[in-house]
């Protein structure tokens, strides 16, 4: 443990038995024998905890939880008197005391209350941390004048009901301007929902969407809620709504112009109350001309369009982009963060990154995983652009999400890796064994295992 405890009593018997049993506990304990002096430790020490009597020379010890919580509110104070009555917890309570005790202490109740205390200050440490993912979680990393743009126009329609229309690249983070939508909206104390449109088979989108009761249908041993009755007086998310059947797009806007549903098998009509955020990557105007999307549908989405920039329209968020991952990935992972160098970005700045941010994401998680230094440089980064000659090896960059499994995901960065090294060094075993750091022996092995065709010089 490292929290500190001050206590504060003009009895010095007092004071060395509470600081014998707490430091027992593990705890850093401090001693005041008044007011003025506890003021003193705490402006110099910040414990986060103090016990404090009330009957003190001078300053009494009311007048001194008032002098603590103006200057530092979220340092907790229990109270402890030889005189207590109702009426001075209560007051005491009022001026923000977290607790109250009588003497003759108990030493026993004095811990589990000294625990309770810092258990609450643990707590409240942490859903500041939260909250402070959480906000980052939905924050748009970037401050080109387009993203900026962006921003400031999802501060505006955010706090509304209005219906967005979210249009971009894959890629490009439309289900994070969504997310930042409903987190900065007055239903954020609701959920969002996504509905995945591309991925609900037309014969279980009623059974999505409305839910079902039990015995609706072969299979429906329960009752289910749908999706629209889990958003209830949250946000629906219709993510790319133009992969949906014109079947499911009809019994979509039918329960958008009603906002009544019934669920499968059932007859009673259910309200529903939902902000609605749908995002999609086609032009929607040229699938209603090619009879692929409804135009009743378009019109009663499009109320509000947003339309998120690819990277390419701006490589100066390249950087915080990269940086943000480098963290994301060392919090997650819990290893330190890794730097990337002004020579790599310049190179990545090059790039025209078809796959937008989420290319780029997987391209920073790959360099995490495969430098082994803490440094990345332009030296460490893949070819972007072209392929790699080699008939045995992988030959094009692949995301993360290609792959089956973790262990393939990384077999395909080390084989790309020393694809590069072995280039770098004219295919010198040799060489490239003493450039990335392995014994030759082991190097050979490797190769061999990624089943890499070494054609130069061994």
């Amino acid at each position: 443990m490292n929290e500190t405890i001050l206590v504060v009593d003009d009895e010095a018997s007092i004071c060395q038995s509470l600081s014998a049993i707490l430091k027992d506990e593990g705890y850093q304990v401090l001693i005041a024998g008044s007011g003025e002096e506890a003021l003193k430790s705490i402006d110099s020490e910040m414990p986060q905890l103090v016990l404090l009597d009330i009957w003190l020379p001078g300053m009494d010890g009311l007048d001194t939880l008032k002098a603590i919580k103006a200057a530092h509110p979220n340092i907790l104070v229990i109270m402890m008197s030889g005189h207590g009555t109702i009426e001075t917890a209560v007051k005491a309570t009022k001026l923000g005391a977290f607790d109250f005790i009588e003497k003759p202490l108990s030493l026993d109740k004095v811990i589990i209350m000294v625990a309770n205390a810092l258990n609450v200050i643990r707590l409240e440490e942490e859903n500041v941390l939260l909250k402070q993912q959480v906000s980052h979680q939905y924050e748009l990393t970037g401050s080109s004048q387009i993203i900026s743009e962006l921003k400031e126009m999802i501060s505006i329609v955010a706090p509304t009901n209005a219906w967005i229309l979210i249009m971009g690249e894959n890629g490009t983070g439309k289900e994070l301007v969504a997310r930042s939508i409903h987190h900065l909206s007055h239903r954020s104390h609701k959920p969002i929902v996504e509905v995945n449109c591309a991925a609900i088979p037309e014969e279980l989108i009623e059974s999505e969407l409305f839910g079902h009761e039990k015995g609706a249908f072969t299979g429906a041993t329960e009752k289910k809620r749908g999706k629209f009755d889990m958003a209830h007086e949250g946000t629906i998310f219709l993510d790319e709504v133009a992969d949906m059947s014109l079947k499911a797009q009809a019994k979509i806007l039918r329960i958008l112009q009603e906002k009544k549903f019934e669920r499968v098998g059932g007859n009673k009509l259910i309200d529903m109350d939902v902000r609605v955020l749908a995002a999609t990557n086609k032009d929607l105007e040229i699938e209603m001309e090619a009879g692929r999307f409804r135009q009743d549908l378009y019109y009663r989405l499009h109320v509000i369009p947003l339309l998120v920039p690819t990277l390419r329209e701006r490589k100066e968020d390249i950087r915080p982009l990269a940086e943000r991952f480098l963290l994301d990935f060392a919090l997650k992972e819990g290893q330190p963060k890794k730097v990337i160098t002004a020579d790599a970005i310049n190179l990545l700045m090059q790039h025209d990154w078809p796959g937008n941010v989420r290319e780029l994401k997987n391209i920073i998680e790959r360099l995490i995983i495969m430098t082994p230094a803490n440094e990345i440089t332009a030296n460490d980064i893949p070819s972007l652009n072209a392929r790699v000659d080699n008939s045995e090896a992988l030959t094009e960059p692949v995301s993360a999400a290609a792959a089956d499994s973790l262990k393939d995901a990384k077999m395909d960065f080390e084989r790309q890796f020393i694809i590069k090294k072995l280039e770098e060094n004219e295919w010198n075993i040799s060489k490239t064994a003493e450039a990335i750091g392995l014994e030759r022996s082991n190097l050979h092995k490797k190769l061999k295992s990624l089943k890499v065709d070494v054609k130069g010089d061994l």
